[in-house]
Formats: C-alpha cells, sequence, structure tokens
C-alpha cells in the first residue's frame, strides 16, 4: 500500500522511526517534525485511516497506549502536561490513524489551539448547532465492533 506508518509497524529499517513504545497492536515512535521534542505518534498497526474506522477491538489499547505515554510525558520525561490530539483527513499527513502526544511546558509558546478559535452568536446558535450535532451523531451507524 506504500504506508509510511505500516512500514514502521512492520518494522521496515528504512522507515527510519524511532520507536518509543511497541506491542501486538501498537507500535509509537517520535514524530519527525515534533511541535515539540519529545512529540510521540501512537498508531495501530492494523492501516486504519480515521477514528470512526478504528475497529472497537483497537480503540481501547490505542488510546490506552496514548494515555500510558501522555504519563510518562509527565512523570519520566519532565513535561508539566501534554496536548493529544487526532486529525481526521483535514491536517492527517499521513493516511494512517495517528494520535499526537505532545509534551508541555508552562510559557513554551503553545497557545490554545494551534487554530483561531470562534464565538457562537448567540446562545439560539449555539443550541441550533447542538441540535445538528446531536442529529449528526445519531444518523451515524454503530462503529465497527458494536
Amino acid at each position: 500500500m506504500g504506508c509510511q506508518f505500516c512500514a514502521i509497524a512492520a518494522g521496515d529499517p528504512a522507515a527510519d522511526a524511532h520507536v518509543v513504545y511497541a506491542d501486538p497492536d501498537i507500535v509509537a515512535f517520535l514524530d519527525h517534525r515534533p511541535v515539540f521534542k519529545g512529540h510521540t505518534l501512537v498508531i495501530p498497526r492494523q492501516h486504519v485511516v480515521t477514528l470512526p474506522e478504528l475497529p472497537d477491538s483497537l480503540l481501547a489499547p490505542v488510546f490506552s497506549v496514548a494515555r500510558r505515554v501522555a504519563a510518562a510525558m509527565e512523570a519520566g520525561f519532565g513535561a508539566d502536561g501534554t496536548f493529544v490530539a487526532n486529525n481526521n483527513r483535514i491536517s492527517q499527513s499521513v493516511a494512517h490513524l495517528h494520535v499526537h502526544v505532545v509534551p508541555r511546558h508552562r510559557k513554551d509558546g503553545l497557545r490554545g489551539f494551534f487554530w483561531p478559535r470562534e464565538k457562537y452568536g448567540s446562545p439560539a446558535e449555539a443550541a441550533e448547532v447542538a441540535a445538528r450535532v446531536r442529529a449528526a451523531i445519531d444518523a451515524v451507524p454503530a462503529a465497527p465492533g458494536d
């Protein structure tokens, strides 16, 4: 398939990754262009592109490892906290599900999210958007394995 992250998961030496964790289902490795040093990507070995496609059988393993990496950033790496994120298609530089775990330090210069924030025009607008999101959630079929 030519997926760079599948090559890392398979242990291909040409993939040139700094693996920090591996088990039969999950691999975690340093991002080659980190926001801050220690920025780690957690991926399932199985090729899955987006979070909605992730089978339930891998949901807990992926996020358990992300949680473990986040804890390690604080306990053993000296971070004051972490930023944990996942992109689906937009801003997803590799089309393989990956969870970013970014070590954070007080006054590290990173402010909020990486994009501009907006406000709702009114409480009524927020309620309307909430209703649309609820309806969209209700329309989504159950995840694989449900």
